[in-house]
């Protein structure tokens, strides 16, 4: 059985261990893509570049820092070796302030419905991760939720406190996409733990490189189709 996570296929072959769990934690193919969806949000109504990398900054210290050194926390398991758990607690509430601060600056420049988005992300950031609740929220469509379809109202409703219809288009595409991704995720894991053949975990691995690429890229062509 795979004792931590080290192998996985977005943890870097090079540089040291330390350097190697850090760039791990973050998860970034996952992050790109929940950051990703609040791009989506942002250039579904009339953007401000400004605001479009806030929110980027935003939930790339919610959700990439703090939601998963949270994960790393809540885990029955180890799943990057003995790190520290006060420095995962350090790292995540600095982060999770962060993105409080960032939030909380545009919800008094006006964008008001971000202020309950803020509330419900910061609910299942804890719920989920934590395993709160006795796990009752860890689950898939707490996933779906937190990690597809709220970042993309964020990105809207920083913009311009509204959605729009192109809005819940895109909120309707990151469920799926969230959805896919999750279930496939849990899959490829069993697998992993519990050291399955290659071409097993394999095909699992192709389909999560392929989804948060599909979204990354999508992104890019969104963004110059818009910004340009």
């Amino acid at each position: 059985m795979e004792k931590d996570r080290l192998s996985e296929w977005f943890v870097p072959k090079f540089g040291s261990k330390n350097f190697r769990i850090i760039v791990g934690i973050l998860f970034l193919p996952y992050t790109g893509m929940v950051i990703s969806f609040a791009v989506w949000g942002s250039l579904s109504v009339e953007f401000n570049l400004d605001k479009l990398l806030s929110i980027c900054v935003l939930y790339f210290c919610a959700i990439g820092i703090s939601g998963h050194c949270l994960d790393a926390l809540g885990s029955k398991k180890k799943p990057w070796g003995n790190i520290s758990k006060r420095n995962l607690w350090t790292a995540s509430i600095i982060s999770l302030i962060v993105a409080i601060l960032i939030g909380m600056y545009y919800v008094f420049s006006g964008s008001y419905w971000l202020f309950l988005i803020g509330i419900i992300e910061i609910f299942f950031l804890l719920a989920y991760n934590l395993e709160l609740f006795q796990g009752k929220f860890h689950n898939n469509a707490s996933f779906v939720i937190s990690w597809g379809i709220l970042p993309v109202f964020a990105g809207a409703t920083i913009q311009s406190n509204f959605v729009t219809l192109e809005t819940i288009i895109y909120a309707v595409i990151s469920a799926s996409a969230s959805y896919i991704l999750i279930v496939t995720s849990k899959k490829y894991k069993i697998l992993k733990q519990n050291n399955a053949s290659y071409d097993l975990f394999y095909k699992k691995e192709i389909i999560l490189k392929s989804i948060t690429s599909i979204v990354v890229i999508l992104t890019v062509i969104i963004f110059i189709t818009k910004y340009l």
